[in-house]
């Protein structure tokens, strides 16, 4: 009951984003007088990861992988390295591209600071959401910000949901110039329908982003309807699950059996899950580039031919 409580209220829909929409699981003893917290996990920005770091969550959960490699880096969102480490990965494959309608004549990034274009750009609603991070990236590696696209008299048109009616209906009428986010499986292949063109990545640029920690890859010709070519994106994968890197390494072993012991009860994503090992390291849905916990090392000593 109370689970189903703390859904409902983080789920309504008439709180905005930022506000209270994120969930926060405590394990421990209520036998005391005041409740003894064991574990507390949580869901939420990237930049929780200082809360993990200081001890005040134990575990968070984000996506994609490659701002909690930001975060292991300290570049980017962090301007100092954190000692966190990976726990596991939820399977979730998946890419962010940026398309532009032609009447634009925009061809690469770096066209839209040279022509200081005011595009009206289909993004995310939630001003903490990890595709605005990107696209702050992308757009300050070439010179400028999206406050400077919408000084030029830009505008985002946002959306809740990835293929929301605010963005279908204006991708199949045109009238956004561009749309720029992941989830690529529900509104890509209606916006190449619809004659939106892919915005090319510079060669400077993508090694930019791929030096902050974001992968490059490959969309190949025949990936998603209508798109008729391969295109360079940035890989947009995984949900890892992490912790700091002085978390007793028992607890994190309860947590690598609890995942084990409860894999048929976690609503994994059909294509993208293959087996429980898979959680455990690298692989298309399940990019890693931070060393997983010692705790996670040892169980899966522990577990060799098991999993």
């Amino acid at each position: 009951m109370m689970w189903e409580i703390g859904l409902d209220v983080a789920g309504d829909p008439t709180i905005p984003y930022g506000g209270n929409r994120d969930m926060r699981i405590t394990v421990g003893s209520g036998g005391q007088a005041a409740f003894k917290p064991f574990l507390n996990l949580a869901s939420g920005s990237a930049i929780m990861a200082h809360d993990v770091v200081k001890g005040e969550i134990d575990m968070a959960f984000i996506n994609p992988s490659a701002l909690i490699t930001q975060a292991y880096r300290g570049v980017g969102l962090f301007d100092k390295k954190l000692p966190i480490r990976i726990v596991c990965s939820y399977p979730s494959w998946d890419s962010f591209v940026m398309v532009v309608h032609p009447r634009t004549g925009l061809k690469t990034v770096a066209d839209i600071k040279a022509k200081q274009y005011p595009l009206k750009i289909s993004v995310r609603e939630d001003p903490t959401h990890s595709t605005l991070v990107l696209i702050e990236q992308i757009f300050n590696h070439h010179g400028f910000g999206i406050k400077d696209m919408l000084a030029w008299g830009g505008e985002l048109v946002t959306t809740g949901a990835p293929m929301g009616p605010n963005r279908m209906n204006r991708i199949k009428d045109g009238t956004v110039d561009a749309v720029m986010d992941e989830a690529l499986i529900v509104w890509l292949a209606e916006a190449l329908g619809a004659g939106y063109q892919l915005l090319e990545h510079t060669p400077d640029g993508m090694k930019a982003m791929n030096d902050l920690g974001w992968r490059t890859r490959t969309l190949k010709s025949g990936d998603y309807a209508n798109l008729k070519q391969d295109h360079a994106a940035i890989d947009f994968s995984g949900w890892p699950i992490y912790c700091r890197e002085s978390l007793d390494e028992k607890i994190v072993i309860d947590v690598c059996e609890a995942l084990v012991a409860r894999q048929n009860e976690i609503p994994w994503t059909t294509g993208d899950y293959h087996n429980i090992a898979q959680i455990f390291g690298e692989s298309n849905e399940t990019p890693i580039d931070v060393p997983l916990h010692p705790g996670v090392e040892k169980f899966l000593r522990d577990n060799k031919g098991k999993l």
